[in-house]
Parts: C-alpha cells; structure tokens; sequence
C-alpha cells in the first residue's frame, strides 16, 4: 500500500520506560509475512487508565479490559493487542474468545487474570480462532524494551505507516519518560475515532491521577479529530505507569502544580498522535486544522469545528483547491451553535 503523502519523514527515535517490555510477532492468522501481535509485560504495582470507545456496539475485547480494569482498580500487568480481527460484534464466541486469550495470558505471563487487558483491531465480525493464537504465547520470546517502530508496525492494519511520539517530562525537577504509539486510518471520528492508542510511562502516579490526566489528554487530542465521521467497535487509549526509577515525590492531586510539565508532555505526545492519524486517512491528501475563536463556550466551538470539518462541501472545496469561503460560513450557520441571524 503506497505510504500516505503527508506521512512524516521517518519513525521517531523513542526511550524505553523502565520496567516496561514487550514482544512481537507474525501469528498468521491473517496476515502474511507481517508482525501482528504485541505482548507488552509491566512490573507489580504498575497501574493504566484508560478511555474507550462510546459505541453502543462494542467489542468483546473493550468489554473485557473495562471489567478487568474494574476488578483490579487499575493496577495492569500484561497488555494483548492483536491485529487483522476486532473480535467484534460475534456474540458469545467474541466474549468467550476473549476471555480465552486473557486466561492464557495470565497463565503464560504468571498475572492476575484481572490484570491484563486485550486490545483488537481488524475486521469486524469475522470468526476468529482464539485457541490458535493462545497455543503462540509459550512460545520462546525475544522481550525487549527499545523498538518501537516494530511494535507499532504490528498494530496497524489499513494504515500506511507506523505511528510514535514520545517526551520527557521532570516532576519535581526528576526526569520522567512518556512513550506512546497508535495506529488509525480509517472509521476517524471522535468518541473517539478507529484507533489504538498505548501509552506508557514511568511517572509514580496512583491510578485517580493517572485517570484524570488522561482523560484531559484524550479531550485535547483524540476527540478533536475526524476524517470520515466515524466511529468504531474497539477504540481504545490506554495510558500505564510503571512507577520505576521515578525518583519525584508522591502526588495525589491531578491539579498538582507539580504537574504541569507532566501534563506538557502528555498532550505533546497525545497531540502528536492524533495528528499522525489523520495524516494517515484514508485517501488523505491534505491536513486541515481548525480553529474557532469567539464562541460561546467549548462546546459550541467544538460543535461549529466538527460541522465545518465534516461538510462534504467543504471538504470538496479544500480537495479541489476552491476558496469558496461561503461554504465554511454555511456549515457554521447550521451547527447550531452560532449566535445571532
């Protein structure tokens, strides 16, 4: 598949975060000659929150990794994420193929049941053969901690390149790492769009805080994009701390100002996210940002950006290069969110 024109020159350079590895590898359930299953290991004590999709039509493994999420109070200590099948929208043999892959995570990895999450993406509603790909995981692994591009390659599906960010942040002035990757392409509409996201870092924050960070960073990234207007079956953000080599003091407050360079660095890396998946939509061509000032509120901006941004006409204007600036003011008139006649 040709590589999106808008794609960026090349995968970033991202640290390891202490105490996080992972394994990847071919399953061949699907794909040919391609990694397609990630297994990320984190150390005891290590939390995630996360944010997940607001279909109505979930997926078997959104639903597994809310309720293990739930029954462990965050704390997190083995992440599945396959791709080439959603495991979606297949009744009881998707929930019963989940949980398949979660009892034998949690026997290869010696982890709570509760405290491991699976992630899918993929063909939604196709049969899928759990049995198989549990029978690779006691398999002999190379675990390692450094290469992302690889992992990040291996969660994709429609899209053309692989997706990475990563900062470093200092809490009271003790250096911290945030690495994160992401793969989306298609189906790009927030609550949030098609996509995965993991993101990772060693900052000690209980799971609360952790919580609350997120949520901000996924409102200020990944709810503020679109492509076609879609949403999808499995979307999911995850955000995980290790808690290791992190030398700052305890924070319990997610308003902490000592926080604020934390916070930084998670919207850098979120942001960046987001925006190399719509870079990556499908047919994309060109990158649109835009912005509202003089509304009401946030929502109403919100509202009169999404309206503008999902205009066929409009979108047909930017394509073909025509600066027909009324159809920009037609589509703000009718978001209902604009004062005034």
């Amino acid at each position: 598949m040709p590589i999106s024109p808008l794609a960026p020159a090349r995968f970033p350079m991202l640290l390891p975060v202490p105490g996080l590895t992972f394994t990847v590898w071919a399953s061949g359930l699907r794909y040919r000659d391609r990694d397609d299953t990630v297994i990320f290991r984190l150390p005891p004590g290590s939390v995630a929150a996360q944010v997940t999709t607001r279909s109505r039509t979930v997926a078997a493994p959104v639903s597994l990794s809310r309720r293990h999420a739930a029954a462990a109070r965050g704390r997190i200590r083995a992440l599945l994420v396959h791709a080439g099948n959603a495991i979606a929208l297949l009744g009881p043999a998707g929930e019963e193929a989940t949980a398949h892959l979660a009892r034998a995570l949690a026997e290869t990895l010696a982890v709570p049941l509760a405290e491991t999450r699976i992630a899918a993406t993929g063909v939604i509603g196709l049969p899928f053969d759990a049995a198989a790909l549990a029978a690779q995981f006691e398999e002999e692994r190379d675990w390692q901690s450094a290469r992302w591009e690889r992992a990040a390659r291996a969660i994709m599906t429609t899209d053309t390149f692989p997706k990475g960010a990563g900062a470093i942040a200092k809490i009271d002035g003790e250096p911290v790492v945030v690495t994160g990757i992401a793969k989306g392409s298609g189906m790009i509409r927030p609550d949030m769009a098609t996509m995965l996201a993991f993101l990772f870092t060693n900052a000690r924050l209980p799971h609360a805080v952790l919580a609350a960070l997120l949520a901000r960073a996924v409102d200020r990234s990944f709810h503020r994009i679109t492509v076609d207007g879609d949403t999808s079956t499995n979307d999911m953000v995850l955000l995980a701390t290790t808690g290791e080599n992190a030398r700052h003091a305890p924070l319990t407050d997610p308003d902490d100002p000592r926080l604020a360079d934390f916070v930084r660095a998670l919207d850098e890396v979120a942001v960046s996210l987001a925006r190399q998946i719509v870079r990556d939509g499908e047919g994309a061509r060109k990158f649109v940002t835009i912005r509202i000032t003089g509304a009401r509120d946030d929502e109403a901006a919100r509202r009169i950006a999404f309206t503008i941004a999902e205009s066929p006409l409009v979108k047909t204007a930017i394509a073909g290069g025509d600066p027909n600036w009324g159809r920009i003011l037609a589509a703000a008139g009718r978001s209902g969110a604009v004062d005034g006649g």
